[in-house]
């Protein structure tokens, strides 16, 4: 994984990831934020959560982690350490794709997370240049993201999150460079990450996609509040300063 952030197509990676998660979570509240696996992306460094934790699978990794500023975990990420609705952001960058069950990282996800709380996931596209270099030789080559287990769609994700009961916030691409192991060609085909948004936007190397979990049938419980009691109004007498004389009786 290392030989990977270090190559030109991995830093290339890693500095549009960063800028993007700087923008994702910045504004999202809460008090615990938990980023799953990758621990060489600080995904929420600009995050201001008083509670903010990293999860890997290999103890190995949290050496490579230590500059991550979140309290380091060794845990199965489709077996969180954590109970139901606890969790205000969940952060996966590249988490389903590198793991073999997919479908559990994603419901152990749902089943921490409070009710309106946010999922961030990044994932390469299988539709882009760098999927096809995957395809053919780049597992031979070591320049694509390794241990991939499975690449999954953009809209095959969406769909995923829909059947957990979560509302698609925001998504986008990114990355429209092929991947090449020379920076100097990276540099000279910048311009393809300008024209990429305007003429093949849905085929950028990575995706994104900010999700809100949802309750249907929760409402929000507000403070009660009594009722003050209106009294009835009551006739009083009332002593005039001149009173009326009475009137004499006449007499027939």
């Amino acid at each position: 994984m290392q030989d990977f952030w270090d190559s030109p197509a991995g830093r290339y990676l890693k500095t549009w990831e960063t800028a993007q998660m700087e923008t994702l979570v910045a504004d999202v509240f809460g008090f615990h934020a938990l980023q799953l696996g990758l621990t060489e992306l600080d995904t929420l460094a600009a995050n201001r959560m008083p509670h903010r934790w990293c999860a890997v699978k290999n103890p190995v990794d949290v050496a490579h982690g230590a500059k991550v500023g979140q309290a380091q975990l060794v845990c199965e990420p489709s077996a969180l350490p954590f109970p139901e609705a606890s969790l205000d952001l969940v952060v996966m960058p590249h988490t389903l794709e590198l793991h073999p069950d997919p479908h559990a990282v994603l419901r152990e996800a749902a089943r921490v997370l409070v009710p309106e709380g946010r999922v961030v996931i990044c994932g390469l596209n299988p539709n882009s240049l760098w999927a096809w270099r995957y395809r053919s030789s780049a597992p031979k080559s070591g320049l694509v993201l390794p241990q991939v287990q499975e690449l999954i769609g953009y809209w095959r994700l969406r769909d995923w999150l829909k059947l957990l009961d979560f509302e698609i916030e925001r998504g986008g691409f990114g990355c429209y460079l092929p991947q090449l192991s020379h920076e100097d060609w990276m540099r000279r085909l910048s311009f393809m990450d300008r024209l990429g948004p305007k003429w093949w936007p849905i085929l950028g190397a990575v995706y994104f996609v900010t999700a809100v979990k949802r309750v249907h049938g929760m409402r929000l419980i507000e403070p009660k509040r009594q009722k003050v009691r209106k009294t009835a109004a009551v006739r009083l007498p009332v002593a005039h300063k001149h009173p009326t004389p009475e009137r004499r009786s006449t007499r027939t």
